[in-house]
């Protein structure tokens, strides 16, 4: 009898949380910011034990990052789950390498991409399509080619060239990934003039055969945004299209904000304006970039008096309507000699929720080879007003510059980027740069034709 109350007293002086079920905490734990769970491992052995477990660590990083690069890590990786994490967020350089382009055809007419600028690159169905953009002497192309990456981390690609004559010729286009399909709006051709047609290509891997993309017009109605070209574009929740500014007929810079909704098929689509304020100012050059759920960043470009711009902003449908909101930081916190306005720059979602900027120019056509991790992990709305947004201290220092090592690609502005499925790896292609890499055109520009990836090393 005595030995029965002294268990039932030992019992009841434990915490009353240790008696609830592991598998109970588990779930509990999930739903908890991290450093609620690293308070909560500091209580007692046991529960310290289940805070700091592998398990538990996968699941944190797969609700934080998503399924596709948990599952390359895994194969990729023997580290702890916690570790890893930790190494995501100290990330602090990039191991560039250029890739080595493999002739299919030798008596082929073009055996590889002409060097350019202001096109489109997408991964898509394990492929790398480039299309459009503009080259030496003003032109404007209206080629579409492709290149298998696999899921395998290639040295050379081998690029095969759709000869289909749609879309027609272009540069300044927005195109995005969307399930294995491609969405493409607008762009600007060899006479000047803006489009404001929609797109949809489809890949076709054959084996043996090969690969083909085919294009379609898109029916979205009788509503579709203005004509224009060197606009920002991404995709949204992998099933709708988001564009803002650009450069319209007339040559105005443009601050508008459309979405397009596609049905599931994607065999139309309907286009729809944002209208709300505040919204960022006109400009062009710009990215836009979907961070997951309703939220979305814009960053950069040129703004309506030629400057180049380095604002931050947020678009937020969480509350059942769409919202524009300013993030404030301080510059003091960007290391001397470095600056952060940009035009022409790429901006890609990587692993842990954050954003890899990358090239672009200055107000005085300065092409850079800079590196930038802009860290939004720890927005989580713009309901606050735009004043007190800077009195969070989690918006003071969202930027971080990251050291090149290995074949660092020469300064470029107006390339084409994307990231793999992992959001470890970044491949560039092409854009306007600086040094004789290619002869130069007579109105001065040079245009790139090589191509690059980026690991992000943990």
């Amino acid at each position: 009898m005595a030995e029965s109350s002294s268990s039932s007293n030992n019992e009841s002086s434990s915490p009353i949380i240790t008696r609830i079920p592991q598998d109970h905490l588990f779930s509990i734990l999930l739903l908890l910011p991290i450093e609620s769970i690293l308070s909560f491992a500091m209580t007692c052995k046991k529960l310290k034990s289940l805070a700091y477990s592998d398990s538990l660590w996968e699941s944190i990083c797969r609700r934080e990052w998503g399924q596709p690069p948990v599952e390359a890590l895994k194969g990729s990786s023997n580290h702890p789950w916690k570790k890893l994490y930790q190494q995501v967020y100290l990330l602090d350089f990039v191991f560039c390498r250029r890739l080595l382009a493999e002739i299919p055809d030798p008596d082929a007419d073009e055996i590889l991409p002409t060097p350019r600028a202001s096109h489109s690159l997408n991964l898509v169905s394990g492929c790398l399509v480039l299309f459009g953009g503009g080259c030496e002497g003003g032109r404007h192309l209206d080629d579409t080619w492709v290149a298998y990456i696999g899921n395998n981390l290639r040295r050379t690609l081998k690029w095969n060239k759709t000869n289909s004559g749609i879309p027609s010729g272009r540069f300044g286009h927005s195109c995005v990934v969307i399930g294995d399909s491609l969405v493409l709006f607008g762009g600007i051709n060899d006479r000047g003039v803006r489009k404001n047609d929609t797109w949809i290509g489809q890949v076709t891997i054959h084996g043996r055969r090969g690969i083909t993309l085919s294009w379609r017009l898109l029916d979205v109605g009788s509503i579709a945004p203005p004509p224009r070209g060197a606009h920002a574009g991404c995709c949204i929740d992998n099933k709708g299209m988001l564009i803002h500014g650009g450069i319209g007929p007339s040559g105005v810079r443009l601050g508008d904000t459309w979405v397009l909704d596609l049905s599931n098929d994607l065999s139309n689509g309907t286009w729809k304006e944002i209208v709300t304020q505040p919204s960022p100012p006109s400009r062009s050059g710009h990215t836009l970039t979907h961070i997951g759920g309703p939220q979305t960043i814009l960053f950069g470009g040129r703004g309506t008096g030629y400057d180049v711009l380095n604002d931050v902003w947020l678009l937020d449908a969480s509350e059942g309507h769409w919202r524009w909101g300013q993030l404030l930081f301080e510059l003091r916190s960007i290391p001397q000699g470095f600056s952060l306005p940009r035009v022409g720059h790429s901006a890609n979602l990587i692993i842990g929720r954050r954003l890899l900027i990358y090239g672009g120019e200055d107000s005085n056509r300065h092409r850079k080879d800079d590196f930038w991790v802009l860290d939004i992990s720890s927005i989580t709305s713009v309901t606050m007003e735009p004043r007190n947004l800077n009195r969070n201290r989690g918006f003071r220092k969202m930027w971080r510059r990251l050291e090149a090592k290995g074949e660092r690609p020469n300064c470029r502005s107006f390339h084409g980027a994307c990231v793999d499925d992992s959001g470890r790896y970044l491949y560039v292609y092409g854009g306007m740069v600086d040094g004789l890499v290619q002869p130069a055109d007579p109105s001065g520009l040079r245009f790139d034709g090589e191509s690059f990836v980026l690991e992000l090393v943990l």
